[in-house]
């Protein structure tokens, strides 16, 4: 019974990450705006969108659903560690008065410790239907998946395969995942500066696109038209002169528009390896940058 207990705990933890499928829905919808925009370039399609409008809408497509559900599913897990020592210290206590590992999992399941709660008492379930205490301990740490709770329960794992007392285990595990949380706590505060400066330097690149389409490509038009009128007065061909000035100033927008969406992309997946060290959370940052950019640049 407790094979078939196993099989089924594996069988929910895959049924409840659905990252590869929220991955693959939005390549789906994201390719297909790819497409469009490539219809776009050559003429098969007259849509009102540019053609880079369709990569913006492709991209924060891909980046937006993904980065935001694995950005919720990082947050219960630092949920999950944060009341981890508090668990392990009762665990620990509730082992000075004699009890096994498994007695003490399941006294310890009727404390509140916030996210963590429901998987503490999943495990207290397991061992209730036989699950021995190492393998409930193990499934907890497959459903989890973090490095730091990894470490924490094979250690406490092979102590308890060892035989003997656990609590002094548990009483320095506890400690070591209370420093590991202050050191992470530490890192976040201080990459959260580098953070920041990366959205101030996209908003200021941003506000000088502004200022260069807003005054310097104003100037160019009318540098154009007075060198025109002047060659037109002096009798010298000026159709030359009057296709440069046309064609030059769209080509200079479109750039300041690409532009745009490559900062925005590439500056979104930099926060995000900044601030947590994963690419998934920066696409995240990658959305919110890219919707910045489509409005900021529409709004210019």
């Amino acid at each position: 019974m407790a094979n078939d207990i196993i099989d089924l705990s594996q069988l929910d933890l895959k049924k409840l990450d659905y990252s590869k499928t929220i991955l693959t829905v939005c390549g789906a919808v994201a390719a297909l705006l790819f497409a469009l925009a490539f219809l776009e370039i050559i003429g098969g399609i007259d849509t009102p969108l540019l053609w880079i409008d369709y990569v913006f809408i492709a991209l924060m497509a891909f980046c937006g659903p993904y980065g935001f559900y694995k950005s919720a599913q990082r947050k219960k897990v630092k949920d999950i560690e944060v009341r981890l020592p508090e668990f392990l210290r009762d665990v620990a206590e509730a082992g000075r008065f004699g009890m096994t590992l498994a007695q003490a999992i399941k006294v310890s399941s009727r404390g509140r410790y916030g996210k963590l709660t429901p998987e503490i008492r999943r495990m207290a379930a397991q061992i209730d239907w036989g699950v021995p205490a190492s393998e409930a301990m193990r499934l907890f740490a497959e459903r989890v998946d973090t490095p730091l709770v990894r470490r924490m329960t094979s250690i406490i794992i092979k102590a308890n395969d060892a035989g003997g007392s656990v609590s002094d285990v548990l009483t320095m595990v506890a400690h070591d995942a209370r420093e590991a949380m202050l050191n992470q706590a530490e890192r976040r505060l201080a990459m959260s500066t580098y953070t920041v400066v990366i959205y101030v330097a996209f908003a200021v690149f941003i506000a000088t696109i502004y200022i260069l389409n807003s005054t310097f490509l104003p100037k160019m038009t009318e540098a154009g038209t007075a060198v025109a009128e002047g060659a037109e007065k002096a009798g010298i061909d000026t159709s030359s002169l009057a296709t440069i000035n046309v064609g030059v100033i769209p080509t200079i927008q479109m750039l300041f528009i690409i532009s745009v969406l490559i900062h925005a992309f590439g500056d979104g997946i930099l926060a995000g390896v900044l601030s947590d060290g994963e690419i998934s959370t920066g696409l995240k940052h990658s959305f919110i940058m890219l919707l910045i950019g489509i409005i900021g640049t529409r709004l210019i």
